[in-house]
């Protein structure tokens, strides 16, 4: 059986819930930070940088929640990823926007909260990155328009990342104007894995 680590409201999300869309079945393992259990040696040997998501599944141990989320999609299907070439363009273009325009700067704000040491953190930071991330929005808007996911009327892996992304924004109380993205956003945490998903992590 597949095994995901990771904690709760973490990227770890996009790792369950895509196991949820597939109706893979799979084991969470939580790891309880505060104890340092994400340092230890059995851990370390799965994911050298301490972080989290990894998925084991049979002999293939993978990081990175994207990667998971793609691997996922690609194995066990559930029409999650575009097999038409041109699709799987445009899914690839949606996947990279949420890692690198989309998510990057709410992680710039996560690092100089509280995830690097304070001596590193530079508080004068936060609003260039507010400014990035609305910036994305506006981008990601455009590119939804008026369709229920991001490639039109098929949910795909693509939706995981984005809309986990826009809930990271709304819990660090980013700013979410347009309408668009606020029906997009509860359309998704409507579905039944993310109900699901939040089943199994308040258990």
């Amino acid at each position: 059986m597949i095994k995901v680590y990771g904690f709760t409201r973490s990227r770890s999300d996009r790792a369950v819930w895509v196991l949820e869309e597939s109706g893979t079945p799979y084991e969470f393992v939580a790891l309880d930070f505060a104890a340092g259990e994400q340092t230890q040696d059995d851990y370390v040997a799965l994911n050298p940088a301490a972080k989290v998501p990894t998925l084991v599944d049979g002999e293939l141990v993978l990081t990175e929640s994207a990667a998971i989320v793609n691997y996922v999609a690609s194995v066990y299907g559930n029409g999650l990823i575009p097999s038409d070439p041109g699709e799987r363009a445009c899914y690839d273009r949606w996947c990279y926007f949420a890692l690198t325009e989309l998510e990057q700067p709410l992680w710039t704000m996560g690092k100089h909260r509280f995830a690097l040491p304070k001596e590193q953190r530079v508080k004068e930071i936060f609003p260039t990155a507010a400014w990035e991330y609305q910036k994305a929005l506006a981008l990601f808007s455009e590119g939804l328009d008026d369709q229920p996911f991001i490639l039109g009327d098929q949910f795909t892996g693509a939706d995981i990342l984005l809309g986990h992304t826009l809930n990271w924004g709304v819990n660090f109380e980013q700013p979410l104007e347009q309408q668009n993205l606020q029906d997009y956003r509860e359309r998704l945490n409507d579905r039944e894995a993310v109900v699901r998903m939040r089943q199994r992590h308040s258990s």
